[in-house]
């Protein structure tokens, strides 16, 4: 089933144009950001700056600063660039020569090329460092059921993993990076955990023994792990006056047994299948136990809007309270980051580099084969979670902001000709042989990036159409 059939027409469209407009925003903050780090540097430098351009081809705005830098806005929002003034480039008239950039020292060539990635990661550390200030809800890895490898090590559900092979993990995030990468070089792991009493142990999980037919997009289930979550029946606490369900008569008390004949096994399974079987103004065939009694009501539900551009299908009901175990449960499952401004400075670097760290590992087992390229996302993707992130809130949106700050600064330092890591490579060979790389090289460099980038971002979409479908 296309991922589209789920909803109505006017909320696929809300998501289209939603993640467009998220996308745009990203892309804009970080492009701008990572140009701005050449620019600074380049006129520390000394180098004339003609151009910087957020976006490729025709200019939409442009204004011209006192210095002679034109500032643009261009029509094809995937990037940007900063064009310096360089002799191999054009004629450059010689009271200028000066502050050409192919006239500057090895090492100030370096520093202005560097600086791009380096300003995407002070952005992702400045973003973390927000992020953590302001209070950041997580999830913190408590085990629901076990199965697999997870339960033959005698994990138990309730177990809460507070280290992998003695690697603190205080959320889901830090629990499932770290588990991958183990999973991937099957090699076994010990956990260190905590029970429900308070009690430390340490379980040998054995991924040694892990199939040939592990996914890492499915790496927790595939281990026999999985994220607790609580377990409510759907039994009606309130039904709010005016709203769908009062309509149809429905009580305080009554149980949902099914949607449209789909099985509502307990509360969270109700809003999704209400927003799959109801698009269009589509009536539901909602199945109640009352009492000793099973009965069908028919509800059309109705439209509440969620976040900027979304929407969702509500009844109109709420569920009833946790109980006492379950309270005790959920407090020891969610926490709230939040930290003062040192330590939120401290923590926001620390996940800088947890998250770089896991980024370039994956990256490695991606070139030798231990990992899917599937794990590759381009920007379909992007604009999907870059909506869906803001949808979720301001910190949320700010640890997306500096994840893919992170992996655009990492992506250009690959030591890919077109790329910033491809200048730099050139930079490192000039520093042994002590004279440039020759035109010939770099032209040919320049070619066999651009295939390069052009067969990466293919797989990326790719594999972008195939999420979408899938």
């Amino acid at each position: 089933m296309l991922r589209w059939q789920t909803r109505t027409n006017n909320d696929f469209m809300a998501e289209i144009i939603g993640s467009i407009w998220w996308l745009l925003v990203v892309l804009g903050l970080l492009v701008t950001f990572h140009e701005f780090g050449h620019y600074w540097v380049a006129r520390r430098c000394g180098v004339r700056v003609l151009r910087f351009s957020v976006g490729f081809g025709k200019p939409l705005w442009m204004r011209t600063d006192k210095n002679g830098t034109e500032w643009a806005v261009a029509a094809i929002p995937l990037g940007g660039y900063v064009k310096m003034l360089d002799e191999r480039e054009g004629e450059v008239p010689e009271n200028q020569m000066h502050e050409a950039f192919n006239r500057k020292s090895v090492w100030q060539r370096i520093a202005i090329v560097a600086a791009g990635p380096i300003f995407n990661l002070v952005f992702a550390v400045a973003a973390f460092w927000v992020m953590f200030m302001v209070g950041i809800p997580d999830v913190r890895p408590l085990v629901g059921e076990v199965t697999g490898l997870a339960a033959e090590a005698e994990v138990e559900n309730g177990d809460m993993i507070i280290a992998v092979d003695g690697q603190n993990t205080e959320t889901w995030t830090h629990a499932r990076l770290n588990l991958i990468t183990r999973a991937l070089d099957r090699q076994d792991v010990v956990l260190t955990l905590e029970n429900r009493f308070g009690n430390r142990i340490d379980r040998r999980v054995e991924l040694s023994r892990l199939g040939d037919n592990f996914n890492e997009e499915n790496a927790l289930a595939d281990i026999g792990l999985n994220p607790w979550r609580p377990v409510r029946p759907a039994v009606i606490d309130t039904v709010a006056p005016d709203s769908p369900a009062a309509a149809a008569g429905l009580r305080s008390g009554d149980k949902i047994l099914s949607i449209n004949g789909d099985e509502v096994r307990d509360w969270a399974y109700l809003g999704a299948l209400i927003n799959r079987h109801g698009g269009d103004g589509q009536e539901l065939t909602v199945s109640i136990r009352r009492g000793e009694g099973e009965y069908d009501v028919q509800i059309t539900p109705a439209k509440q809007r969620q976040g900027l551009f979304g929407s969702r299908l509500v009844l109109g009901i709420t569920n009833p309270p946790l109980s006492a175990e379950q309270r005790a449960d959920f407090e020891r499952a969610f926490v709230q980051m939040r930290f003062g401004p040192v330590e939120s400075l401290g923590r926001g670097v620390r996940e800088t580099w947890n998250l770089a760290s896991a980024s370039l590992g994956l990256l490695y087992r991606m070139i030798t084969g231990k990992a899917s390229v599937r794990n590759l996302s381009g920007p379909i993707t992007i604009a999907q979670v870059a909506n869906d992130s803001a949808q979720l809130g301001f910190t949320q949106f700010l640890f997306f902001l500096g994840l893919i700050s992170l992996s655009l600064g990492i992506l250009n330092l690959l030591p890919v000709p077109v790329l910033d890591g491809g200048h730099l490579l050139y930079y490192a060979i000039e520093l042994v042989k002590g004279s440039p790389v020759s035109e010939q090289v770099q032209l040919t460099g320049q070619y066999i990036g651009l295939l390069a980038l052009a067969g990466l971002m293919s797989l990326a979409f790719v594999n972008d159409i195939l999420r979408l479908f899938g």
